[in-house]
């Protein structure tokens, strides 16, 4: 009998430290292949978390970034949270950001500028990048024989307005100069593609065309006193730092009498006296609809050619024309103020 009430209490005891050890809630691994940044809210709808990197803040770059935003918002509502980081105009910062986008597990970075463009590429290959204000995705990116669409993670819209258009331009605004100077920043990939291109086209037009560039905003003002000094007409394309610069470029060229033609609005706005321009803010809306695409329909950015604005306008400066004495076509449009 004593070995049998000892054999049950010993199977009590056994019993009762098996259920210690099994209190408590269970954890279950996530299952494969959820994104933890692309989470169901209650109401079953995902949620989207979108970083964009910008440049620098100019009247260009703010509006391709307002115009994404907008676009973005319009078709995806309070699904996306979007976080605006602006790198002040250091490439080095740009690359921190997106290291900072990387490690949030964002879903998708929009690179607004070409040093944000490269900086996203060399931080990340399995997020969704989409780019704007970027004018030949070949060169920026280093990509021989570019045909039109980057594959990878990568795609988005440029900000090219026909160069050859430019030149057209140019000397129908100028037909009795000689000398062009061909102005931009020596860091910007495709500042260097732009006054390279135009430079071919310019002399097919009989104009003598001369490089000056600088390296940064440091050495922009001598830069550009030195150009004035020698050409009759300035050329300045799509250019970051010529474009956060414009107000040092005018104070030197307009009391020279030295005319600037500018790549896009915002720089003829600020020192220029007539532009083949596109609208940014356009830009940022087509860029805006790639991204819902991609978040909320599974489009595959690999396959998505890169996009170019639909028109292009001629606008004219008209305060500094007057100034200049210059007297524009018809068919331009003033720059509202």
């Amino acid at each position: 009998m004593k070995k049998i009430l000892a054999l049950l209490l010993t199977l009590v005891m056994v019993s009762g430290l098996v259920a210690c050890g099994n209190s408590g809630s269970e954890t279950a691994a996530p299952e494969s292949g959820t994104s933890e940044s692309s989470a169901s809210s209650e109401g079953g709808d995902a949620s989207y978390t979108v970083g964009i990197c910008q440049l620098v803040q100019h009247e260009a770059l703010d509006a391709a970034t307002q115009g994404f935003i907008d676009a973005l918002k319009e078709e995806l509502g309070d699904q996306v949270t979007i976080d605006i980081q602006n790198a002040q105009g250091d490439s080095n910062t740009c690359s921190t950001i997106i290291n900072s986008f990387v490690s949030n597990k964002v879903d998708l970075i929009l690179a607004n500028a070409t040093p944000a463009l490269q900086a996203a590429t060399a931080g990340t290959s399995d997020i969704p990048i989409l780019g704007t204000s970027v004018t030949e995705y070949g060169v920026a990116l280093g990509i021989d024989n570019f045909n039109g669409t980057v594959g990878g993670n990568v795609s988005g819209t440029s900000d090219l307005a026909p160069l050859d258009g430019q030149a057209d331009m140019l000397q129908e605004l100028f037909p009795e100069a000689k000398t062009v100077g061909l102005l931009y920043c020596s860091a910007e990939a495709n500042s260097q593609y732009q006054v390279d291109t135009i430079k071919g086209f310019l002399e097919e037009r009989g104009y003598t065309c001369e490089y000056y560039s600088f390296s940064d905003s440091n050495d922009l003002s001598s830069v550009v006193t030195n150009a004035a000094g020698s050409v009759d007409v300035i050329y300045v394309p799509t250019d970051n730092t010529a474009a956060s610069n414009a107000e040092i470029i005018n104070n030197i060229c307009l009391p020279a009498g030295v005319p600037v033609v500018a790549g896009e609005e915002g720089i003829c706005a600020g020192c220029g006296v007539a532009t083949l321009s596109i609208s940014y803010y356009d830009i940022g809306i087509t860029t805006g609809r790639m991204a819902a695409k991609i978040l909320a329909e599974g489009a595959d950015i690999s396959t998505m050619p890169i996009e170019y604005a639909p028109q292009f306008v001629k606008k004219y400066n008209a305060a500094n024309c007057e100034a200049l004495n210059i007297t524009v076509p018809d068919d331009y449009e003033a720059i509202e103020e």
